[in-house]
């Protein structure tokens, strides 16, 4: 096989020239690699439907991030395609809110259930999507499982309350979805972040209109078919593809009663202002610039296992990545040392390998705004204990740009150590006492993660109830289970996603007051 030309299975005798092998089949095969996947459908979904731009306002070329070869020419949505697809969504919401919340979850159950079974589709998809490694794939796709089978379960559940009342007289609250929410996604987590925000606000009674980012676009289409296959109407889950400009069109929408989003600080401040002249509903999951805290009484084997993840994952591109390592000074030699022969070991290679570590960053551009951030933190002193640079890869294909895991020792005071790099930098520091580390440590505009590693559970719990942080992790770092609610402090955003609490931030609370009595006269 030469060449992978289509998304989906529908096409696949049509591209491909084969009877017989399924997408799964030849995904699961040894010939799956970087450069050799085209796109030739429509990437706008709407109404259950691949469709055209109809208005488009601008061009984006879509790039494969591990060679850098153009996958396709996208057209940004203009006016008349955000109002088609609210139009269509706030449609079909009128009988999706009418329905029981038992019949909803047969649904989202069933979409888990689907896509399921297609998860090496998705990871692959995922993959050409991101740059990410294939095994780091399916289990992004694997938290989409979970949203959908978690929200799926608690949908048939959705309640108010019965308050008893003096003289007979009672009341009761309703739970009522808000409407159609506009959810807007980062390249980072595209699957994950489709499943979390899409799973809470269909078992809520909502519709979506989601706008993936313009440089990760094929991992919400897939999602959308899965939702179709699965027997949910059409209209509920629509797909707009653009940049800032389509992003602004959804937000500013005045038939969009919430908004749901994801990236960066900038970008959710201009969301939240657009969001406030409507009066809307709004979600916001921003950065992160989060500390880890290594007492000397650590497991020092746990503590560099969690803090590799915690930095190099998805090529660094984590928001709530320990980007901050605060280092106790008895041990941070025998870190240190153990360190950076782990992260020389990481190796870069083609994504859809097994065996590769890491993969490229998500386009030039990024990889160009981390290195930025390398050199001038050289220039303030800081000092690369390793990586950092450039790697020219020995497949030719692999053109994409990738970036040597580094461990920089920098101070508190740089540019570096307070703005958030969104790559495989790690920076380290030492401290001596509890209070100069909590000091330390929460001196940031930040608040979306901490961690702490001890021994002593009782420094453990007193540390994460000092953190200001949205979540906490003790003795382990980005670990995110499906039941527990993911959110921010500071300027790493408002609400959360995950969890029951989720519920709240797709539904509004509606009290009834029944009289039992004769109204008396009062005037």
């Amino acid at each position: 096989m030469s060449s992978i030309r289509c998304l989906l299975k529908k096409n696949l005798k049509t591209c491909l020239n084969v009877n017989t092998r399924s997408v799964l089949d030849i995904f699961s095969s040894r010939a799956v690699s970087s450069g050799n996947f085209v796109v030739t459908e429509p990437l706008n979904f709407i109404n259950g439907h691949r469709v055209e731009c109809k208005d488009a306002c601008e061009q984006f070329q879509l790039e494969e991030p591990a060679t850098g070869d153009v996958i396709c020419n996208m057209d940004g949505s203009g006016q008349r395609d955000v109002d088609e697809a609210v139009r269509c969504a706030k449609e079909a919401q009128l009988s999706w809110r009418a329905t029981s919340g038992f019949e909803r979850s047969k649904i989202i159950l069933k979409a888990a259930n689907l896509l399921a079974k297609r998860k090496e589709e998705m990871a692959r998809i995922e993959v050409y999507d991101t740059g990410k490694p294939i095994w780091e794939a399916r289990a992004d796709v694997q938290t989409a499982i979970d949203s959908l089978e978690y929200f799926g379960g608690i949908a048939s559940a959705l309640c108010g309350q019965h308050i008893t009342l003096p003289s007979g007289s009672f009341g009761y609250t309703r739970r009522e979805p808000l409407g159609v929410i506009g959810a807007i996604g980062a390249w980072n987590f595209p699957i994950q972040m489709a499943g979390w925000k899409s799973a809470p606000a269909l078992a809520c009674g909502n519709a979506v209109v989601y706008k993936p980012s313009q440089f990760a676009p094929l991992s919400t289409l897939f999602l959308g078919e899965v939702f179709q296959e699965s027997g949910l109407p059409p209209g509920l889950y629509n797909v707009i593809q653009g940049g800032a400009y389509t992003g602004q069109l959804l937000t500013s929408h005045e038939d969009i009663a919430k908004v749901t989003f994801t990236g960066s600080v900038q970008t959710g401040a201009k969301v939240m202002k657009s969001c406030a002249d409507g009066i809307k509903y709004v979600t916001l999951e921003l950065g992160g610039k989060s500390p880890l805290i290594l007492f000397d009484d650590c497991d020092l084997e746990s503590a560099v296992n969690a803090t590799m993840g915690a930095n190099y994952l998805s090529q660094g591109q984590v928001c709530s990545n320990a980007t901050r390592v605060f280092i106790h000074e008895n041990i941070y030699n025998k870190m240190i040392t153990r360190l950076i022969p782990r992260v020389k070991s990481i190796v870069p290679g083609d994504p859809h390998h097994e065996d590769t570590q890491t993969g490229p960053m998500i386009n030039t551009a990024q990889a160009e705004k981390v290195l930025g951030f390398i050199e001038r933190a050289k220039k303030e002193g800081a000092e690369v204990l390793c990586g950092g640079e450039l790697v020219t890869m020995e497949n030719t294909a692999l053109k994409g740009s990738y970036i040597s895991p580094c461990i920089i020792r920098a101070s508190d005071e740089m540019e570096i150590s307070r703005e958030e790099v969104f790559g495989p930098v790690m920076n380290v520091y030492s401290f001596q006492t509890e209070e100069e580390v909590l000091m330390r440590g929460n001196n940031t505009d930040f608040g979306l993660a901490a961690g702490v590693f001890t021994r002593d559970l009782n420094r453990a719990h007193r540390i994460a109830a000092k953190l200001e942080a949205g979540n906490c992790f003790i003795n382990n770092f980005n670990v995110y289970p499906v039941e527990l609610p993911f959110g921010g402090y500071k300027k790493s955003g408002i609400g959360k996603e995950n969890g029951t609490q989720t519920i709240e931030y797709f539904t509004q609370l509606k009290s009834v007051y029944v009289e039992a009595n004769p109204v008396e006269k009062i005037i």
